[in-house]
């Protein structure tokens, strides 16, 4: 069964499961679904396009799959996904993709805190914190398990690696490695994220053959090239280091502090 406040207006031909909680105020628009067990705060506005997974808490004047702020965009069928039990506190700001990939997204048990933006066409992965006023560009993508410190400002395209910790109040202007501590301004590398992979069940060796691979990386004798043509050679069958090596294939930006 589903309570909905008087004050709520719900459009009939929205999608709703089961056990949701609708707040007074709140706005759910006609091309929205909704899964079970979520609950959605005061004066929300779930738009055209959302789809909301299970166990999703949605805080009060959270915008949920609002128009992108993409002058290109044509008003097109787009979406903005939300993964089940994630949170999506007051005031956060998600908005739909594009045409270009026809979505935005975010995964599974995250948490956005106030005032973050995610904007057209970016990917957030599963097990993510996206802390207080954190503000993306267009087409960012973030893997899994990724921390990003308050105020930080993350610039359009930028690449975010797996089990990355970035620091609060910094520019992120090119992309960031899996498993790395990102800090200061402007942002270089604070080492790996050491506590974050402990926690997370990495072994000792595992911890410190990535260890390896990053003073070859950020080795300020060698260019990127020269830094994976060595750890191809050493490392190449690693299972993370393989992830470290796909990710420096795919990226377009550089990476932060080399």
């Amino acid at each position: 069964m589903n309570t909905i406040h008087p004050t709520a207006i719900v459009s009939s031909k929205a999608k709703l499961g089961n056990n949701i909680q609708i707040s007074p105020y709140a706005i759910i628009e006609d091309d929205v679904e909704i899964g079970d067990d979520c609950e959605i705060g005061p004066h929300a506005v779930l738009y055209n396009g959302a789809r909301v997974g299970n166990k999703v808490k949605i805080k009060q004047s959270a915008s949920v799959a609002n128009f992108p702020q993409d002058l290109k965009f044509g008003d097109e069928k787009t979406l903005f996904i939300i993964g089940d039990n994630t949170v999506v506190r007051e005031f956060a700001t998600l908005h739909r993709g594009t045409n270009e990939t026809g979505k935005s997204q975010v995964g599974k048990n995250c948490l956005l805190m106030a005032y973050s933006h995610v904007p057209h066409d970016c990917t957030v992965g599963d097990n993510c914190i996206i802390a207080n006023a954190v503000q993306m560009g267009g087409h960012v993508h973030i893997d899994d398990w990724v921390i990003i410190g308050g105020g930080t400002v993350v610039h359009q395209f930028v690449i975010i690696g797996e089990h990355a910790m970035i620091g609060g109040g910094i520019r992120i202007p090119q992309d960031v490695p899996p498993y790395i501590l990102a800090a200061d301004e402007p942002v270089k590398y604070a080492g790996l994220n050491v506590i974050g992979l402990k926690r997370r069940g990495f072994s000792a060796e595992d911890i410190g053959i990535l260890k390896e691979v990053y003073n070859y990386l950020y080795d300020k004798s060698l260019n990127v090239t020269q830094a994976r043509k060595k750890i191809e050679a050493k490392f190449s069958d690693h299972k993370y280091v393989k992830n470290l090596l796909s990710f420096l294939e795919k990226s377009k930006r550089g990476i932060v502090g080399k």
